[in-house]
């Protein structure tokens, strides 16, 4: 290919060196051209969509199918058809993989019901897994938002997978889990239901369990199993196993392997943090729940069945919703330590609500840094990025001024003339509980008024979605910074 005329004479290159100010204008030039060249060439839906707008819709869409199948589809109730103030209740608590229930779905709903509510909460959670998952990938590489919203790139953590093989990967652990987990709920169900009447109960529980939905087939969750502690370990399992998440499931199998063949293996940051935090908050919460209720809503089981049940208070307050005693009947200390541990939740890129296991130990690990005079966080000889110290700080304050509001509006709403009347501890309860898609209730939910269903839509909603679409839009923020910033002026803090 031959060069231009005007850069050639004689058979002399001619050459033209551009000094500091004339790069400084060409740059600019070809970036006005580039930015009036986006204006002007036209873009399909697919290019202008927002990973933080298809996230919401997609759970909209979902919710909107639901609430329509709720009312619409027969043979899906006994007795009268729900309307739409409870079919929309449902339909969001399913696919946002809650748990609260304005029924007894045991009562209410046939199988044909039971078999579409648990589809919602399949799908929710599916979409919840592959999104985020999306999302933790998407910190700190250079992709741009189309190929963000559309695709599931690899991680640092799975970095021999494809996008398609990373999206198998997470269906097929979902499957894999959720199938062992029936197989062990029926052996354990089969002699005490009969085996044909413990197939249904067995698959439901184990899907609800490992999404972290809380739904059940009883009408009194699982406190007819409180002494069972086969079942209830195995339902343990599962919530623990699906608010674990992929990625960090996917590097402990890489480490097994590594140990197996005894080749190097380093697990990164992000999965050393969720195991310890994840270990410590389930262990406090079992040693502390146990106590508290050792002779309140434990008193009179074995000394064993004490212990499985405190456990398993400890686990299911982790976003699960099942419930093996009354909370309504439980100890205020206790309901505290409950919501405290519903505001942490599970891991990132899990089935589980709440803040996450990360962003709760960040906090407490910029706390400690700052309290101690250092300028950066580190954990096991590695320094946390200022970004994602500040992020975290982001969604806790986010979180805290979100579930504040949620319970001022549910105080008022109850408290006004017709409606429940419930106490402020049962609204808070209530609505820490929504707000982190948890299904833990004190026996409130039946007795919402219509304007507090709707308030604990609106938190279950922002609750599975908010907090994501929040971390998402903060971190195509810092990808998108111009470094721009004002002068430094210090205040006084403390």
């Amino acid at each position: 290919m031959g060069l231009p005329d005007e850069l050639v004479s004689g058979g002399v290159l001619k050459f033209r060196v551009y000094g500091g100010s004339d790069c400084s204008a060409m740059a600019q030039r070809n970036s006005q051209q580039s930015d009036l060249q986006r204006r002007l060439v036209p873009r399909g839906f697919w290019q202008r969509i927002t990973p933080p707008q298809l996230f919401v819709a997609s759970f909209a869409l979902l919710i909107f199918a639901g609430v329509l199948g709720f009312r619409l589809l027969p043979g899906l109730f006994d007795g009268e058809r729900l309307g739409w103030i409870d079919s929309l209740f449902m339909a969001t608590s399913a696919v946002c993989v809650t748990g609260l229930s304005v029924i007894t779905t045991a009562d209410r709903l046939t199988f044909s019901g039971e078999l579409f509510l648990l589809l919602l909460v399949q799908l929710g959670a599916l979409g919840i897994l592959t999104f985020t998952s999306l999302i933790i990938a998407a910190f700190g590489r250079r992709l741009s938002l189309h190929q963000e919203s559309l695709v599931i790139v690899r991680t640092e953590s799975a970095p021999h997978l494809s996008p398609r093989e990373l999206t198998r990967s997470i269906v097929r652990y979902t499957i894999i889990s959720e199938v062992c987990g029936a197989i062990l709920l029926y052996a354990f169900w089969g002699p005490l239901l009969g085996w044909r009447e413990a197939i249904w109960p067995s698959v439901f529980h184990a899907v609800s369990a490992f999404c972290n939905a809380g739904f059940s087939t009883f009408s009194d969750s699982l406190v007819g199993f409180q002494q069972q502690p086969q079942i209830l370990l195995v339902i343990s399992g599962l919530i623990i196993a699906g608010g674990l998440g992929f990625l960090t499931h996917h590097e402990l199998l890489r480490k097994l392997r590594a140990v197996r063949s005894q080749t190097a293996f380093r697990m990164s940051l992000q999965t050393r943090i969720v195991l310890v935090t994840t270990l410590v908050l389930l262990f406090a919460g079992w040693g502390l729940l146990t106590v508290l209720e050792w002779d309140s809503t434990l008193s009179g089981m074995a000394f064993t069945d004490r212990l499985i049940n405190g456990l398993f208070m400890s686990v299911t307050a982790r976003t699960a919703g099942f419930n093996s005693i009354d909370y309504g009947d439980a100890a205020d200390s206790s309901v505290l330590i409950t919501m405290l541990l519903m505001s942490i939740g599970g891991s990132p890129g899990s089935t589980a609500g709440g803040l996450k296991t990360t962003t709760f130990a960040l906090i407490l690990m910029v706390a400690w840094s700052r309290l101690r005079g250092n300028e950066h966080t580190t954990a096991w000889y590695r320094t946390i990025p200022e970004q994602t110290a500040s992020r975290a700080v982001g969604l806790f304050t986010a979180g805290i001024a979100v579930a504040f509001i949620g319970m001022l509006l549910l105080t008022i709403s109850e408290s006004a003339d017709g409606a429940s009347g419930a106490s402020l501890r049962d609204c808070v309860f209530e609505a820490v509980s929504a707000l982190n898609t948890v299904g833990l209730s004190t026996g409130m939910t039946q007795e919402l008024s219509d304007a507090g269903r709707l308030i604990a839509v609106l938190l279950m909603f922002l609750g599975r979605v908010g907090m994501l679409t929040l971390a998402a839009a903060l971190t195509v923020r810092r990808l998108g910074a111009d470094g721009f910033r004002y002068a430094n002026e210090d205040v006084v803090v403390g």
